[in-house]
């Protein structure tokens, strides 16, 4: 545990489903493997292209963005905040689960926003703060490069990262930036590809703490019942 670089506070599904977007991106982050990606027939690209930039991090929904330990902490303090915080909150049910382009990326995403879940990942952010060091320079300076409001400034400042709290967005990420004709029609690929698979509703009963090792890749770490 101590040879990650980085870590975070993610949902990760389980079963078919989970199968079925670790095999999409081509990493299994729970078996800390690459795996075998599909040939959907249709795609505008090459499966290993379209999901390059999201491959590293897993099928996951990010909860608390990763961050680098802060000096006086260490990744067993970690686990023991997480697993107490998580003893603390209970699971949150998603009635429906989508396709949706996001931009100009793909996601799974809640049909219809969700408070329980907006306030998990508030309470999540603020609970494990402690343990995150304040981002450097050159971390703020790529944040910024998205043209951030006033607010998002204010939240990178405060959280180290500016999508958090009222503008925190749950999605699980299944493609990197395409362009728009490219991205609607991969998004139509994907949305038939998932139907069967996505879980109706969708149960977050734990969170998981993940770890970026030293090649840029998380793996599970450890995953935590929400049992409050």
């Amino acid at each position: 545990m101590d040879g990650f670089k980085r870590f975070g506070l993610y949902v990760v599904p389980e079963g078919a489903f989970y199968r079925a977007g670790a095999d999409w991106l081509g990493w299994d982050s729970v078996a800390g493997a690459a795996v075998a990606q599909p040939d959907l027939p249709g795609l505008p690209g090459a499966v290993a292209e379209i999901t390059a930039t999201p491959r590293k991090y897993g099928f996951h929904g990010t909860v608390k963005p990763p961050f680098r330990l802060a000096e006086g902490t260490d990744a067993t303090g970690l686990d023991a905040a997480a697993r107490a915080f998580c003893a603390t909150r209970a699971p949150v049910t998603i009635p429906a689960l989508e396709t949706r382009r996001l931009g100009g990326f793909i996601a799974v995403v809640p049909a219809e926003p969700s408070e329980a879940l907006s306030d998990l990942a508030a309470a999540t952010v603020e609970a494990l703060d402690p343990f995150r060091a304040p981002p450097s320079e050159a971390e703020l300076a790529r944040r910024r490069k998205a043209g951030l409001s006033d607010r998002q400034e204010a939240l990178l400042a405060r959280w180290g990262y500016p999508y958090v709290m009222e503008e925190f967005r749950f999605h699980l990420t299944l493609t990197g930036k395409l362009p728009r004709t490219d991205a609607e029609a991969t998004r139509d690929i994907l949305a038939g590809h998932l139907a069967p698979v996505l879980p109706a509703p969708f149960v977050i009963d734990s969170l998981c703490l993940m770890g970026e090792d030293v090649e840029g890749m998380f793996h599970l770490v450890h995953r935590y019942t929400l049992s409050g």
